[in-house]
């Protein structure tokens, strides 16, 4: 029997079959991307290595975290605010230990806060993810917070985070990363350096930058060199002025207070400009 007809049948059918799955492949949609908690960029270069103790990345579905073990909270976490992430979901108030950190890692507890005059304030707030129950239990968990003074938390940062959801219901979208810097602040029963016999570091600083954008796709070819972009810089000091606007400072300024890359994903064209300029628009 001669072999070579089939043979070259069969593979000529191969071929129209790889061909045809490659065709329906790249006919597939992107993965739109556009709503990553992270990017804009990661801050730190934080790695999710258990021997990055220090710069450690913790990914949620809710916002990302470089987290500092030795200092028991987080450098900076990161989240996108969208229409779509609030919604009716009630506060949930479960605070609780973030049981995801590395085996062998101290898990912050919500009673180590207590009796040192600091809240357990949140870094990604929990009105700002109420699309869910579980998106909102998320943000208590004790990884997303960090000990602030009660006045700068309930009031500057505050007003703050209503501005900033104020803009989600104007249409925009917005693109957030907050963290903390330093040791020792003033809460309602003095200076603290550390809180829970020094598990947990007391920041001097509280920072935020918000990215905000017309709600769309394609959201990091969108930052421009006219893109408001708000960064703000706080004491963590209970004598705060509730005015959160008189806080704002720049992001290069606040890079290099906190020893971060904060937009390092934006082209460095506009990173030049955006970073160097000081937010003057409306704070309420």
């Amino acid at each position: 029997m001669n072999y070579l007809p089939f043979r070259a049948t069969a593979f000529a059918l191969l071929v129209l079959l790889a061909t045809a799955c490659t065709k329906t492949e790249d006919a597939s949609p992107a993965v739109d991307t556009s709503n990553d908690n992270m990017l804009l960029g990661n801050p730190s270069g934080a790695v999710a290595n258990p021997s990055s103790p220090t710069n450690y990345l913790l990914v949620k579905p809710q916002y990302a975290v470089g987290y500092n073990r030795d200092q028991g909270n987080a450098s900076w976490v990161s989240w996108h605010l969208s229409q779509t992430d609030l919604g009716s979901a009630p506060r949930q108030d479960d605070f609780r230990a973030d049981v995801s950190l590395p085996s062998g890692w101290y898990q912050v507890k919500p009673a180590d806060y207590s009796g040192y005059g600091f809240d357990r304030g949140h870094n990604c707030p929990s009105a700002d993810r109420t699309a869910t129950i579980a998106d909102n239990s998320a943000t208590f968990l004790m990884s997303n917070m960090m000990p602030q003074a009660p006045q700068n938390n309930q009031q500057t940062w505050g007003n703050l985070e209503d501005y900033c959801r104020k803009l989600v219901g104007q249409g925009n979208e917005l693109y957030i990363i907050c963290g903390s810097y330093g040791r020792g602040g003033t809460g309602s029963l003095g200076y603290q350096t550390t809180i829970a016999g020094g598990k947990i570091t007391v920041p001097s600083n509280c920072w935020k930058v918000v990215v905000v954008l017309p709600t769309g796709n394609n959201d990091v070819s969108r930052v421009m060199s006219s893109t408001r972009i708000i960064a703000v810089n706080t004491p963590n000091d209970n004598a705060l002025n509730a005015a959160w606007g008189s806080y704002r400072t720049s992001v290069d300024a606040l890079e290099a207070a906190a020893g971060l890359d904060i937009l390092s994903a934006l082209p460095l064209s506009v990173q030049h400009v955006v970073e160097a300029r000081t937010d003057s628009g409306p704070t309420n």
